[in-house]
């Protein structure tokens, strides 16, 4: 295996666990706070979406599906509607998006090298990650953070722990 090869195997697999996390999820289940303060799961995938896109932004030739203004205004962080229960999608929807930003992301990152990954990146979050590599693992890595959040409202609504 190659760098390039290791970093898509992160991004898959950490796209499939969210699929298998939502699995057994309705779309009310989604919008579930485990807690008062809390966001619910719609609101952290669409966060997801519109980070990815934010994330892997240094990433040549990289082209996502358009988000509308409304999805982003409504997933951002700054949103009031991270506890409410309107304007989010269904979970269909919302797994078909994820879908296709992390397809978009992988298709972006087959076409590089191995050296590439070693390339700066710009923009707020270089000094967390300073190289182009390190941007996708924090992409993959903020999925996999995420999915720790699902199984707070996965055991809340008395689902199978799956890790």
């Amino acid at each position: 295996m190659n760098a390039i090869e290791i970093t898509a195997s992160a991004l898959e697999s950490t796209g499939q666990m969210l699929s298998m996390f939502l699995s057994d999820l309705s779309d009310d289940d989604l919008l579930v706070c485990p807690v008062e303060g809390a966001n619910h799961i719609a609101w952290q995938i669409g966060h997801l979406i519109s980070a990815e896109r934010m994330t892997v932004n240094n990433l040549p030739d990289v082209s996502y599906p358009v988000l509308t203004p409304e999805f982003e205004t409504t997933h951002s962080r700054d949103s009031n509607s991270k506890q409410s229960k309107a304007g989010f999608l269904t979970k269909l929807q919302y797994l078909k998006m994820m879908e296709e930003s992390r397809l978009a992301t992988l298709t972006a990152l087959r076409k590089l090298k191995d050296a590439d990954l070693d390339k700066p990146t710009t923009g707020r979050l270089a000094a967390k990650a300073p190289t182009l590599g390190k941007l996708l693992l924090l992409c993959s890595n903020h999925t996999l953070m995420h999915m720790g959040q699902f199984s707070v409202v996965r055991r809340k609504l008395g689902k199978p722990v799956l890790f």
